[in-house]
């Protein structure tokens, strides 16, 4: 005998929707007929390693409205696979199994079938066809659960958007399907089904028909709202099932700068097959808003412990630029079952981590996973594509140039010390400062001095330049490129341990600039302008050093990580 909890018309009204979510019963229903004449054998060809029908299988089975699942076929082995994947099927009627033969009959054929085999009254009957393979379960019962809240509805379909300006044809004619020719955003909207699901009420389904007359969409997207009609869907399913998630925990303030937020976005604009995401510290609020200003997903981290931000996130791969890491935090990351990829870490951490990435620092203890050394510096396509030039026989022109927050104020410094003699010569100052920082006040004392703040376009200003002071981060790597002999003044005591800007590499290196005194900065810069062989060598040196490959270096070894996934 059929049974039902509670009458329908109780339920459809609301008046219980509380019980509703637990005592209903979902009848899935997977139509997967054998003779696909697009892609022959579709629905069991592999796809990411898998029969293609595995997908809606899985995700119907994990639902958590514990369906009955149910693969309808005409196809005796696809039924057997079905079983294998832990459905129950339908053997369909050779009357309902053509190419003519619509849906509607097909579900309404294995709803009277399996109603009767189980012994039950469905709620709820969804259709879900094999060929969207990327719905996610969680998209699922997301919508199960709008359609349970809303007791007028009848039924519930997947969609996408799918506004553009359309044509008609009308004998042999075609005429627009639009007013007026507008960008697409000002179009009235258009959406189309996916085969994603169709939810309907068992009162509604009938032998030609399973909509009834309150019906809602349920939109998809990022990959879910893909049907697999063509080789060109099946290889776009098969770029968004290869596809990874990559979460890039970086920092930047103040008092570091953001040298390693502008190396993580060039890591980013790099890998084009994965999604990306940014987590920024809670002291990086300067690295969130640069990093949100080049319109990538950048958060915030909220927890006290940074690690419960990763794992909301939920990556496959967490690239750290961050200093250095603890091996704690990189164990958890890893027992989460995540691959760690960490950027200049001369912490306890880097022993833990899949692969260490260092262009700057020295190694303190070789590993077989650690990469070390300018054969993997990162640097923009304005540095790599841009032709150095030969030294000039006198200098016409100076570049002060000391990061994006300059903490020490290095550029004043160093503009004090040589402004007389500049103007003296003919120099020409120039001055490229950077979004963090705060002294621009005092540069305003000096006549003629030419200031970019967060120029764009650092490396035409250092072309132009015969002369560069900066600090001893990555800048160092922009002016070898460019082989324009540089003044180094480190910072603070780590950036005394990078080891490329060093007289091998054609620069003067005077060392902690707080230590340093105008004197010494003067006689530096006085010693190069007044003679150009000097200049000549350091350029020629700079020029051995292979800089332009090390971007693909690195991209090697990252994508050699998300290949071991």
């Amino acid at each position: 005998m059929l049974t039902k909890t509670y009458d329908s018309a109780i339920w459809r009204f609301g008046a219980f929707n509380y019980f509703w979510f637990y005592m209903m019963n979902v009848l899935i229903i997977i139509p997967a007929r054998g003779g696909s004449k697009g892609i022959p054998r579709k629905n069991l060809r592999s796809l990411g390693g898998k029969p293609l029908i595995a997908y809606a299988v899985a995700t119907a089975l994990l639902s958590d409205y514990h369906p009955d699942v149910y693969v309808s076929s005409d196809d005796d082995e696809i039924l057997n696979i079905a079983k294998m994947l832990g459905a129950d099927t339908h053997k369909r009627d050779a009357c309902i199994a053509n190419d003519t033969a619509t849906l509607d009959p097909v579900i309404y054929d294995a709803y009277e079938h399996i109603s009767k085999a189980k012994g039950k009254l469905y709620d709820v009957i969804v259709t879900m066809q094999p060929t969207s393979p990327l719905l996610k379960t969680i998209t699922l019962d997301s919508a199960l659960k709008r359609f349970e809240i809303d007791a007028r509805l009848d039924t519930l379909i997947s969609a996408k958007e799918d506004t553009h300006l359309t044509w008609l044809q009308n004998g042999e004619k075609y005429i627009p399907n639009y007013q007026k020719r507008v960008n697409r955003q000002y179009l009235p909207p258009v959406y189309r089904e996916t085969g994603g699901f169709l939810i309907t009420r068992s009162d509604v389904i009938g032998p030609e028909n399973r909509i009834g007359k309150s019906v809602d969409l349920y939109l998809l997207g990022g990959g879910e709202e893909i049907d697999i009609d063509t080789y060109e869907d099946w290889k776009l399913c098969e770029y968004y099932i290869r596809r990874k998630k990559i979460l890039i925990v970086v920092s930047g303030y103040p008092e570091i700068g953001l040298g390693h937020v502008y190396n993580t976005l060039l890591i980013a604009n790099d890998i084009l097959d994965h999604s990306i995401e940014f987590l920024v510290d809670k002291k990086s609020e300067l690295a969130y808003e640069k990093i949100q200003a080049m319109n990538y997903s950048v958060h915030m981290q909220f927890h006290d412990n940074l690690t419960e931000d990763i794992r909301l996130i939920a990556p496959d791969v967490v690239i750290n630029d961050c200093l250095d890491t603890e091996a704690s935090y990189v164990d958890t990351l890893k027992g989460w079952g995540m691959k760690v990829i960490n950027f200049e870490d001369l912490g306890s951490g880097a022993a833990k981590a899949d692969v260490v990435i260092n262009a700057i620092y020295p190694e303190k203890k070789a590993y077989p996973h650690h990469y070390y050394g300018y054969r993997y510096v990162l640097l923009r396509d304005e540095f790599i594509l841009m032709t150095p030039r030969p030294p000039r026989e006198t200098v016409e022109r100076v570049l002060l140039t000391f990061g994006g927050v300059d903490p020490n104020n290095y550029t004043y410094k160093v503009l004090e010390s040589i402004y007389d003699y500049c103007r003296h010569k003919g120099i020409a100052i120039s001055i490229v400062a950077g979004m963090g920082y705060a002294f621009y006040d005092v540069l305003d004392n000096y006549e003629g001095v030419e200031i970019y703040k967060n120029a764009s376009n650092i490396s035409e200003h250092m072309q132009a330049a015969d002369i560069v002071f900066t600090s001893a981060g990555r800048t160092t790597y922009e002016v070898a490129i460019l082989n324009v002999p540089t003044i180094v003044l480190a910072q603070n005591e780590r950036e005394m341990t990078h080891l490329f800007a060093s007289p091998e590499h054609g620069f003067v290196h005077l060392g902690l600039g707080y230590n340093i005194d105008s004197a010494e900065i003067l006689a530096s810069f006085k010693k190069l302008v007044e003679d150009r062989q000097i200049r000549s060598d350091m350029s020629e040196k700079m020029a051995q050093a292979d800089l332009r490959k090390g971007r693909k270096r690195t991209l090697s070894l990252i994508n050699k990580v998300l290949e071991s996934l």
